[in-house]
């Protein structure tokens, strides 16, 4: 994760010195726009590597649940940094529209564009393999930003392209169209990062499968006030399991840790509070229930 956060930092920053040379040798807006976009990238990322190097410190006295929830913290701050780079662009955008001007030295704007899409692949595919093998918030909202940084790219340099051929005009309109998308995904990280700092369920599909492994215990009767949330890397996993209520204390501890086990083979990177309940007790509850 910490590697991930300096190749992001370090792409950004390449990013920036060439985008900024190619601005301005073009004066393109759309250039301009994908220029703007790099310099949040750059921000967002060194952001995320605080965030990441905070969120990885092992619990303490006064965060017993660990720090994982700075990565969220981190992903409001990103989307914070991309809306304010799209509002930017379309002031801009418009104020060309009022006063164009023909964009020069094309070659240049396109080799610089494509330089940009080869190095944000290469950092995406090392993203990738990162989130595969943490799960981390941070660098899923850093994934999605440079996601949209390949859409971003490939639209100036279709803006570059029709330039060439006298349609000036189609500059500001790409503008336009990759700051709407920049607010799109901007949208889309500060709805996750919203989601893990309220403590939102885990997928139906992951509860699902906690319910099947429970239930397929020979020795279990049944599961309820199942309740899962995440923060950073770790998973929570509470539940009451329902038991024979003639075991003793012992046999149904023995249980709950076997059950435990088995959840940990498919989250291992959970944190299970197993309470065990004797069958039925719910049903007598509701029966005699005022």
């Amino acid at each position: 994760m910490r590697m991930a956060t300096y190749a992001s930092t370090a792409v950004a920053l390449v990013l920036i010195l060439t985008k900024t040379v190619a601005w301005m040798m073009t004066d393109s807006v759309s250039l301009l726009a994908t220029l703007i976009d790099s310099c949040l990238d750059a921000a967002a990322s060194i952001l995320n590597l605080l965030a990441v190097r905070h969120a990885l410190e092992p619990a303490d006295k006064l965060h017993r649940f660990g720090h994982g929830k700075a990565e969220a913290l981190a992903g409001l701050g990103q989307s914070t940094f991309i809306a304010g780079s799209a509002v930017f662009l379309c002031f801009e955008a418009i104020g060309r529209f009022s006063h164009p001007q023909p964009v020069e030295a094309l070659p240049v704007g396109v080799a610089v564009m494509i330089f940009s899409i080869l190095a944000t692949l290469g950092l995406m595919l090392f993203q990738r393999y990162v989130i595969r093998h943490s799960g981390s918030t941070a660098i899923k909202a850093d994934h999605l930003h440079y996601k949209t940084d390949l859409i971003v790219n490939a639209a100036v340099i279709a803006a570059l392209v029709l330039a060439s051929y006298g349609w000036p005009g189609f500059d500001p309109v790409f503008a336009i169209a990759i700051a709407f998308y920049i607010l799109f995904s901007a949208w889309e990280i500060t709805r996750e990062s919203l989601d893990l700092l309220m403590d939102k369920e885990l997928p139906n599909e992951q509860r699902a499968r906690i319910k099947e492994i429970v239930n397929a215990h020979p020795q279990t009767r049944g599961i309820h006030d199942l309740r899962t949330r995440k923060s950073g890397m770790t998973v929570f996993i509470q539940l009451h399991l329902e038991l024979d209520g003639h075991l003793t204390l012992m046999q149904a501890h023995a249980i709950a840790d076997d059950v435990e086990a088995q959840i940990l083979g498919e989250f291992p990177d959970a944190e299970v509070i197993i309470h065990e309940d004797p069958a039925g007790l719910m049903e007598r509850r509701v029966e005699f229930a005022p």
